[in-house]
């Protein structure tokens, strides 16, 4: 099965409507930032997908758009939306409580989740339909 991605169009129609849920300050801070987080899932070397697995896929983005902090604003809840988005596309659901999503993007904003400990929180709540 070929992999579905968000697009930079798509994640900032979320980054915005992110901001109409939440609030925050609209916006792109760096664009370059912004075209990494989207377009590291599909990063390749020698021809070998560095991520080649789904979540490792999803874990990445996640990660970028997290870390990035490519939006002026609201990089958590965009990153985690984005993800989502990422998934269903491809045929996943995840089901976590509003708390777990938070207290794990929180985690990631601050760096002490790697990608693999990421990978494994969307292998754990996350399921194919």
């Amino acid at each position: 099965m070929e992999v579905k991605y968000v697009s930079i169009e798509e994640v900032y129609a979320i980054h915005e409507q992110m901001l109409l849920v939440g609030g925050g300050r609209s916006g792109v801070r760096n664009f370059g930032l912004l075209h990494s987080a989207v377009e590291r899932p599909k990063a390749s070397f020698t021809g070998k997908d560095l991520y080649p697995k789904i979540m490792g896929k999803a874990a990445a983005l996640l990660h970028s758009l997290v870390n990035n902090h490519a939006f002026n604003d609201a990089n958590k809840r965009t990153g985690f939306f984005s993800t989502l988005r990422f998934l269903d596309l491809n045929g996943y659901q995840c089901i976590a409580s509003n708390k777990e999503v938070v207290l794990f993007s929180l985690t990631i904003d601050n760096e002490r989740e790697n990608l693999e400990d990421i990978s494994s929180w969307l292998t754990k709540h996350c399921k194919k339909i």
